[in-house]
């Protein structure tokens, strides 16, 4: 049985939205036993930056392939939108080389049969001015860089309205400028409305972009919520710097803080005390205090805390 922690979910803005894609007891089991995806749960909240996190190997990718109807569930259930109102990027953007961004975006459209050839033009210069292509329509994509590549692939998700946009590790083999540009188009798309599911296994990406985050390990959902809550799930501690360690380790064990700990610094759980009550006493015993932070735990601190691994922080 998958076990799940459940942390607090909430609305980007602090209401409750409807979900725009829930999951139930979703399962993939292959040939031979090898079970992909172990009776997942997910509930994404209409509007939000939904960050589908885990290592690679984790069963984001195949989980991904059953909501878009590629692969075939073993079993569970799923509540989405109706394809049509799904955007999706799946394993990297692939576009006829010689041709410009505009020209393969119109081809793209040309295909769907829900499309009126009348409002193609509309339609696709739309959709590149949404992710900033207006400018390089005519450019060959041979020429585009790997950011501008990854926002036409966006751009080609976005032709029709959209409910929902999965992406696929979309900042993957990205440099830092094109990492940027997606982080803050993704943003932008959610702030229009769409809802936008992003699967990842860069942390760090997923803290700066993303309201809310499920973890996967092995198959299986061990935690979703908003990031706030996910990260709130674990005690903020107090760090010392000092030359008086035993000193200060004294003090804070005698305050009642909790966990504390004395190397090169003096670290404790700073659980309700406030620090500069903190600081107040270590002074007043005459510790030298040459520093004190408070060192809240990032997602990371999160996922290892719940799976005891760790996997890629910043790419």
């Amino acid at each position: 049985m998958t076990t799940i922690v459940e942390f607090e979910a909430g609305a980007p803005h602090g209401a409750a939205p409807s979900p725009a894609l829930t999951t139930k007891g979703l399962t993939k089991r292959f040939r031979g036993g090898q079970v992909a995806v172990d009776a997942v749960d997910l509930s994404v909240p209409r509007g939000s930056v939904y960050g589908f996190l885990g290592p690679n190997g984790s069963g984001k990718t195949t989980t991904i392939r059953m909501l878009l109807g590629l692969v075939a569930p073993t079993d569970g259930e799923y509540t989405m939108p109706p394809l049509a109102g799904v955007g999706a990027l799946v394993e990297g953007p692939a576009f006829y080389p010689y041709l410009s961004g505009e020209a393969n975006l119109h081809r793209l459209d040309a295909a769907d049969p829900t499309a009126s050839g009348r409002t193609a033009r509309a339609r696709v210069g739309q959709a590149l001015d949404r992710v900033g292509l207006s400018a390089a329509a005519g450019k060959r994509f041979r020429n585009y860089s790997l950011g501008m590549r990854q926002r036409l692939a966006i751009a080609a998700a976005l032709l029709g309205p959209r409910e929902l946009l999965v992406l696929d590790e979309p900042t993957n083999g990205l440099d830092p400028q094109g990492t940027r540009e997606v982080r803050t188009l993704v943003k932008e798309i959610a702030q229009e409305g769409t809802t936008v599911f992003v699967s990842s296994h860069l942390l760090a990406e997923v803290e700066q972009m993303c309201t809310h985050a499920g973890i996967m390990r092995t198959g299986k959902l061990v935690a979703q919520g908003t990031i706030a809550s996910l990260s709130g799930g674990r005690a903020a501690r107090i760090r010392i710097e000092t030359p008086d360690v035993a000193d200060a380790a004294r003090v804070l064990g005698a305050l009642g803080l909790a966990d504390v700990r004395a190397g090169g610094d003096v670290t404790a759980e700073l659980g309700g005390h406030a620090p500069e009550s903190v600081n107040a006493a270590l002074v007043g015993e005459g510790v030298a205090v040459r520093g004190l932070s408070v060192v809240r735990p990032s997602l990371e601190d999160v996922f290892v805390g719940l799976t005891g691994e760790g996997f890629d922080v910043d790419g």
